[in-house]
C-alpha cells in the first residue's frame, strides 16, 4: 500500500511538472512572438537581410502584426489554443516564404535561409508541442468535470424537515445500558420536577 501510495505520489507530481513545462514554454512562445513581431515592425528590411531572403518591407510587416496578435493572444486569453495553432500555421507559412525567396545566387545569403529554416522547424515543434499539451489539459478538465456530479438540490431528508422532525421519536425506547439506573431514578425525577414546583 505504502509503495502504490508512492507511486501515485510520483505520477501526480510528474504530471504537474509536465503541466508547469508546458505552460512555462507556453508563455515563452508568446514572449517570443510579441519580440519578433516588434523588431518586424521597426526594422523590416534588417530581419529581412538576416535570413537571407528578398521580402518587402510590407510583408515582413504584416507577419509581425500576426506574431504581435498571436502573442497577445496566448498571454492574454484564457483559451490560449487557437493562438497557439496560428503560430504553427505561421511557421509553416514562413518556411514557405523562405523557400520561395530565398536569394540562391549569394553563397552566404543561402547559408542565412538555411539558419532561418531551422530554427523555424525547431520552433514549429515547441508549438506543436505546446498546442497538443494544451489539447490534452483541456480534455482532462472536460473529463474530470464530467465525472463530478451535482448534488447540490439534495437535501438528505426523505421527506421535508417539516415533515421529518421528531419522527425517530415517535417508536423510539431507551436502550436498557442507556436508562437511568433505578436507584438514581428518585434524584432525576426530582431535579425534573424541582422547575416545575417552584413555578
Amino acid at each position: 500500500m505504502k509503495s502504490l501510495s508512492n507511486a501515485n505520489r510520483k505520477s501526480g507530481v510528474e504530471a504537474s511538472k509536465g503541466v508547469l513545462r508546458a505552460e512555462s514554454v507556453t508563455r515563452g512562445l508568446g514572449w517570443f512572438s510579441l519580440a519578433l513581431g516588434v523588431a518586424e515592425l521597426i526594422a523590416p528590411r534588417k530581419i529581412a537581410r538576416a535570413v537571407g531572403t528578398n521580402d518587402s518591407a510590407g510583408l515582413v510587416r504584416l507577419y509581425g502584426l500576426r506574431e504581435l496578435v498571436c502573442g497577445i493572444g496566448i498571454l492574454a486569453s484564457r483559451n490560449a489554443k487557437p493562438f497557439l495553432w496560428a503560430r504553427v500555421g505561421g511557421d509553416v507559412l514562413d518556411l514557405t516564404t523562405l523557400a520561395a525567396s530565398a536569394n540562391t545566387t549569394v553563397v552566404r545569403d543561402q547559408s542565412r535561409v538555411m539558419r532561418a529554416a531551422v530554427n523555424v522547424m525547431g520552433l514549429t515543434v515547441l508549438d506543436l508541442y505546446a498546442a497538443q499539451q494544451f489539447r490534452l489539459k483541456q480534455a482532462s478538465h472536460e473529463a474530470r468535470g464530467a465525472s463530478v456530479r451535482d448534488y447540490g438540490s439534495r437535501s438528505g431528508f426523505p421527506r421535508t424537515p417539516s415533515e421529518m422532525r421528531g419522527a425517530a421519536l415517535a417508536n423510539f425506547n431507551v436502550p436498557r445500558d442507556m436508562r437511568t439506573p433505578e436507584a438514581l431514578q428518585p434524584y432525576t425525577r426530582s431535579r425534573e420536577v424541582a422547575p416545575e414546583s417552584a413555578v
